[in-house]
C-alpha cells in the first residue's frame, strides 16, 4: 500500500511540469532546395554566370504559448529562431521572440516581432524560395538600407528588415466586425551610430525617444482583405567633409495590400512608395552627384495562386522604381509549382527572373550601379512540424 501511494506521488510530481507547459507548442519547418542562379549585379563578382547552390529557406524552429490568467487574460510567449539546415550558423536571426499579455483590450507584447507593415504587404508573400519577395522586388524586403533594426546600443543594422524589427513594443486591437488596427514602436536607447559610415568617417544619429514606428489599419470580411500601413523613421542626416547631405536618416514609407481567397483561388495586389530602402536611404547622395531631384522609389506586384487536388501553381508579376534618373523601372516575375505530399510535407519547383537596366549615373566615381537581369530556378522540399 504504501509503495503504491508512494509511487503515485511521484508521478504525480513527474506529471506536474508537463501540466504547467500544456499550453506550449513546439514547431518548426525545414525548407532547403537546390537553386541555379544568375544575377547580373554590382555585388555579383562573377558578373551574372551562373552558380548552383543548396540553399537554406527560412527554415525556423520555435515554441509558443498562452496562460489563463483568469478573467479573460492570457499572458502569451513566442520564441522563434532561424535554423540553416545547410551552412550551420543555427539559432539566430531576427525570427519573432515577444512576451505579453492578451485579453479584451487586445494584444500587448515586447520583443522582436513581426511589423504591421508585413501584416499588409505580406500578402503577396505567397513562394518558397528565398529568391522572391527580395530587394528588387518589394521595398520592404531583406538588405534594403536602414530599415531601422536596432540592436540593443541602438545602432541601426544596415541589412535590418521590415519584416520583424526588434527592441520593440506590439499593440493590435481587438476585431471589430472585420475591422482591426496593428502598431509597433521601436525604442533602442543610444542615439549613436558609431563609426564609420558610407563616404565619411562622421557618425548620424537616432532620436533618443522612439526610434521607428509603425501603424496598420486592416479589412477582413471573408474572402476579402484589404490593409494600409505607415512606417516612420526618426533619425538625423548625416553630411561629408563639405557640408552636403549624403544619408538622410528621416525617413517615411507607406503601402497597401490588397486580397482575395476563395475555395482553391487566391489573388492579392500590394503597392508601396517611400524611402525606407536602400534606393532611398542614399537619395541626397545622388541628387548632389547627378544635380537633379529623384522621385521616391514605389513597387508594385500582382500575385495568384489556384489548388486542384494535392497541387499548387503561383504567378507573380511586378514592377518598381528605383527613382534613380534615367532608369527603366524593374520587372519582376516569378512561376512556381508545389505538390503536397501530405498535409505538412510539400516539394517545390519555382522560378524568379528580373529585367533590370543597370543604372548608370554618369559620375566617374559610380560607374554602372547596382542591379542588372537576373534568373533563377529553384527545387526545394519543406517538412512542417
Amino acid at each position: 500500500m504504501k509503495k503504491s501511494v508512494l509511487a503515485l506521488a511521484i508521478a504525480a510530481a513527474l506529471a506536474a511540469p508537463l501540466a504547467a507547459q500544456a499550453d506550449t507548442i513546439l514547431y518548426g519547418s525545414a525548407r532547403v532546395s537546390v537553386d541555379y542562379n544568375e544575377d547580373d549585379n554590382l555585388f555579383n563578382d562573377f558578373d551574372g554566370q551562373g552558380a548552383w547552390d543548396v540553399v537554406n529557406n527560412a527554415s525556423r524552429l520555435g515554441v509558443m504559448g498562452s496562460e489563463d490568467l483568469g478573467g479573460g487574460l492570457s499572458a502569451v510567449y513566442q520564441y522563434e529562431f532561424g535554423v540553416d539546415v545547410t551552412e550551420g550558423g543555427n539559432f539566430s536571426g531576427n525570427r519573432p521572440k515577444f512576451v505579453g499579455l492578451k485579453g479584451g483590450f487586445g494584444t500587448l507584447t515586447m520583443g522582436t516581432q513581426t511589423t504591421p507593415y508585413y501584416e499588409v504587404l505580406g500578402v503577396n508573400d505567397i513562394f518558397n524560395t528565398s529568391l522572391s519577395f527580395g530587394p528588387t522586388v518589394w521595398l520592404g524586403g531583406f538588405t534594403n538600407g536602414f530599415s531601422a533594426d536596432f540592436n540593443g546600443n541602438g545602432n541601426a543594422n544596415s541589412q535590418g528588415s521590415m519584416e520583424r524589427v526588434s527592441n520593440s513594443i506590439y499593440y493590435s486591437t481587438p476585431d471589430f466586425s472585420g475591422f482591426s488596427a496593428s502598431a509597433i514602436l521601436v525604442m533602442a536607447g543610444s542615439v549613436d551610430i558609431g563609426g564609420t559610415t558610407f563616404l565619411t568617417n562622421k557618425a548620424a544619429g537616432y532620436s533618443d525617444g522612439i526610434d521607428e514606428w509603425n501603424i496598420a489599419l486592416k479589412y477582413t470580411n471573408g474572402p476579402f482583405f484589404a490593409g494600409f500601413t505607415y512606417v516612420g523613421l526618426d533619425g538625423s542626416t548625416l553630411y561629408d567633409e563639405i557640408g552636403d547631405p549624403i544619408v538622410d536618416l528621416d525617413r517615411n514609407q507607406w503601402g497597401l495590400g490588397l486580397g482575395y481567397q476563395s475555395g482553391p483561388f487566391s489573388v492579392s495586389l500590394i503597392y508601396e512608395q517611400g524611402t525606407i530602402n536602400q534606393w532611398g536611404i542614399y537619395q541626397p547622395l545622388f541628387e548632389n552627384l547627378t544635380g537633379r531631384s529623384l522621385d521616391d522609389p514605389w513597387s508594385a506586384s500582382l500575385a495568384g495562386s489556384y489548388n486542384f487536388g494535392n497541387n499548387t501553381v503561383r504567378a507573380l508579376y511586378g514592377q518598381m522604381s528605383t527613382g534613380m534618373p534615367g532608369a527603366d523601372e524593374i520587372q519582376n516575375w516569378a512561376l512556381g509549382y508545389q505538390y503536397n505530399l501530405s498535409k505538412r510535407t510539400s516539394f517545390w519547383v519555382e522560378y524568379v527572373g528580373r529585367d533590370a537596366q543597370k543604372i548608370n549615373l554618369n559620375e566617374p566615381s559610380l560607374g554602372t550601379f547596382f542591379y542588372g537581369d537576373a534568373n533563377g530556378v529553384s527545387i526545394g522540399t519543406r517538412v512542417d512540424f
